[in-house]
């Protein structure tokens, strides 16, 4: 098992590793829109946090040697599910290979995001 932690993601806020390898596959702790310079989340809107989100996970997947290209599983917390369609247009910009997905709405996220994403991907 091997934790995963690079600068170009936003640290931790709390006692937890941005990722995790093992057994060939990379799990991710989930990621709210944290600009990783800055630490606040600086994007408006859901497609924004969405976007933010995603990149991410894209430089903690990248850390640890896979990529969303590999993701085999996400799961999607919105702070309101009326934001779906407009997180679905941003989503699956970034998830080509369609990985499966779970998608629910939640009452908070962490430093009140609109989103949160975590993913499984080959490692």
């Amino acid at each position: 098992m091997r934790s995963i932690e690079t600068k170009k993601a936003p640290a931790a806020i709390g006692p937890y590793s941005q990722a995790i390898c093992s057994g060939g596959f990379v799990y991710t702790s989930g990621q709210i829109p944290l600009v990783p310079e800055s630490g606040a989340i600086e994007a408006v809107g859901i497609e924004a946090q969405t976007r933010q989100a995603i990149e991410n996970l894209s430089a903690v997947l990248e850390a640890a040697g896979s990529s969303l290209e590999k993701v085999i599983k996400t799961t999607c917390f919105l702070k309101d599910i009326g934001d779906f369609a407009a997180f679905n247009g941003v989503y699956e910009q970034y998830f080509t290979g369609k990985p499966a997905r779970s998608c629910v709405e939640v009452a908070a996220l962490p430093k009140d995001a609109l989103v949160e994403i975590e993913v499984v991907a080959e490692a």
